[in-house]
């Protein structure tokens, strides 16, 4: 098993997180809304795996580039 950080492709609020660690997620689940100039921004798994960790928190505001949950395949 290989770890994998998804990370925001923006800056914005954590709007939603849809996902616990320890989850099992299909590709193309979302796993966190992000909102960003009044609009939602759902973050996809890019691949099956498994939830490892979650970096942030509902509310929260994250940077262009920083990661928000670690996901293994």
């Amino acid at each position: 098993m290989s770890a994998h950080n998804i990370r925001s492709e923006l800056s914005a609020i954590v709007w939603k997180i849809d996902i616990s660690v320890g989850d099992r997620v299909c590709e193309g689940d979302t796993l966190v809304v992000l909102a960003s100039m009044k609009m939602e921004i759902p973050v996809a798994a890019p691949f099956a795996g498994v939830i490892q960790s979650i970096l942030v928190a509902e509310g929260a505001t994250v940077a262009e580039g920083e990661t928000l949950l670690v996901i293994s395949s």
